[in-house]
C-alpha cells in the first residue's frame, strides 16, 4: 500500500499533516510512504529528515496524489485535484462535509472512500484519534495568549508599594475543549476568569480550573450525543444574551467559542452588549470561521467598535504550528494504526466498526454517512 503526502495548499498554511516520527511508525508496520518534497518545510523539517525514516520524495504532486492508495492531509482538497486521485483509493483529512456539497459530490463520482475528521465520533476508544479537539485544545490557548498581547493591562493582581494593581477580569463563553484551555490560561497568567455554557453539566469542570461557573436559567437545554451544546431557541438565545451582558461589561477580555456542529455558529454577542462593554476591552471571536459570534467580527481581521477590539482571526492553531502538527500527525497515525492489517499489511476500511460509520463519507461512489444522509 503506498501512502501520498501532499504539501498543504491553503494560503497561510503552516501545519503540517505528518512528521517524520508518525512516518517511521507506518514504515515499521509494512508501509510505503511517499512524500511530497518540502511538506515539512514551514515547521523546520527537511526532505531529509523524511528520507531517514525511510521515506520516498516525490517533487512530482500530481505522481503522487495519481499513485497513492491513500493519501494523508490536514486540510480538504482543491475541488480540481479529486480527479487525479488513484479510483478505489482513500482521502483523510479534515472536509467540512455539511458546507462542502460539491466536494463530497466529487468524491463519490470519482469513486473514492473520503474519511473526515471532523465526524470521528467523541468516544472513549476515539480519543486518541480525535483531531477536532487536539486543534481546538491548542485554539483556546493561542486565544488567551493573543488577548494578553493585545492588552493594555497586564494579567496578574500585584501588590506593590505603588499600590494594588486588580486582576484582568476574563469571560469565556462555551466550555467546550477550547473554552476549557483558554480558562486554564487565563488562570495560569493569574486573571479573575468567569465561563457560561449551556450545558450546566459542565459547571464542575469549570470550577475545577479555578473559575467561577455563570449561571443563567434558559430552561431545558443539555448537549448531544457527541458531546456538543444543542442549538438554543429564539427565547433562550434572548435570555443568555440579557444574562451575559452584565458579565461583558465587567470584562475586560471575552472570548467566544460556541459553535454548532455542521451548522453556522450562533451570535452571542450582539452590537448593543458591545456597546455596553468598556473602551480598551478585548473581545476574541473563536468561531469566526463558521459565521462568528459577534456582531461586527469579520474573519481575519481585528476590528476597533467604540473602543472595544474585536478578534476575528481565524485557523488559531496554526499559529502554533509546530505543536499542532505533531498532535495532528499523532491522531492520524493512531487513526492508521486502529485499522491496519499486520498480515497484509495494508490500512482497512472496516465498514461495520463504529468509528468508521461515524466519519466515513463516501464509498463506492455513494455517500454512505448517515448524518449527511439526513
Amino acid at each position: 500500500m503506498i501512502i501520498g503526502i501532499p504539501k498543504e495548499t491553503h494560503s497561510g498554511e503552516k501545519r503540517v499533516s505528518f512528521i517524520p516520527s508518525s512516518v517511521d511508525r507506518l514504515i515499521k508496520r509494512g508501509a510505503h510512504i511517499v512524500v511530497e518534497s518540502g511538506l515539512g518545510s514551514t515547521i523546520n523539517i527537511s526532505d531529509e529528515d523524511y528520507k531517514k525514516t525511510g521515506a520516498t520524495i516525490e517533487s512530482n504532486r500530481q505522481n503522487l496524489l495519481s499513485s497513492a492508495d491513500l493519501i494523508l492531509r490536514l486540510r480538504k482538497p482543491p475541488l480540481e485535484e479529486i480527479k487525479f486521485f488513484k479510483k478505489n483509493s482513500i482521502h483523510l483529512s479534515f472536509l467540512d462535509p455539511f458546507n462542502e456539497k460539491a466536494l463530497v459530490d466529487e468524491f463519490a463520482k470519482c469513486q473514492i472512500s473520503a474519511i473526515s475528521m471532523e465526524m470521528i465520533p467523541r468516544t472513549t476508544r476515539a480519543q486518541k484519534m480525535d483531531a477536532l479537539s487536539s486543534q481546538a485544545n491548542l485554539a483556546g490557548y493561542v486565544a488567551i495568549i493573543l488577548a494578553a498581547e493585545r492588552s493594555h493591562k497586564i494579567f496578574p493582581m500585584l501588590m506593590t508599594p505603588a499600590g494594588t494593581i486588580n486582576p484582568t477580569r476574563v469571560f469565556i463563553i462555551g466550555a467546550g475543549v477550547a473554552g476549557l484551555q483558554a480558562i486554564a490560561t487565563a488562570k495560569r497568567l493569574g486573571a479573575r476568569v468567569e465561563a457560561f455554557d449551556t450545558r450546566p453539566v459542565v459547571k464542575e469542570q469549570v470550577q475545577s480550573l479555578g473559575a467561577k461557573f455563570v449561571e443563567i436559567d434558559l430552561g431545558e437545554t443539555g448537549q448531544t450525543k457527541d458531546g456538543y451544546a444543542k442549538a438554543l431557541t429564539p427565547e433562550q438565545l434572548e435570555k443568555q444574551r440579557q444574562g451575559m451582558a452584565r458579565v461583558c461589561s465587567q470584562s475586560d477580555i471575552v472570548v467566544t467559542t460556541a459553535q454548532l456542529f455542521g451548522r453556522k455558529a450562533p451570535i452571542v454577542i450582539t452590537k448593543d452588549m458591545v456597546s455596553q462593554m468598556k473602551p480598551g476591552s478585548i473581545i476574541v471571536d473563536m468561531a469566526v470561521e463558521s459565521g462568528g459570534n459577534v456582531e461586527g467580527s469579520k474573519p481575519n481581521e481585528e476590528v476597533l467598535i467604540n473602543g472595544v477590539l474585536m478578534i476575528g482571526l481565524g485557523n488559531l492553531p496554526g499559529r502554533v504550528c509546530v505543536n499542532a502538527s505533531q498532535m495532528y500527525s499523532a491522531n492520524l497515525h493512531n487513526f492508521i494504526e486502529e485499522y491496519w492489517d499486520k498480515d497484509a499489511k495494508i490500512f482497512q476500511l472496516n465498514l461495520e466498526d463504529d468509528i468508521m460509520k461515524g466519519c466515513l463519507v463516501t464509498h463506492q461512489g455513494q455517500i454512505v454517512n448517515a448524518q449527511l444522509k439526513k
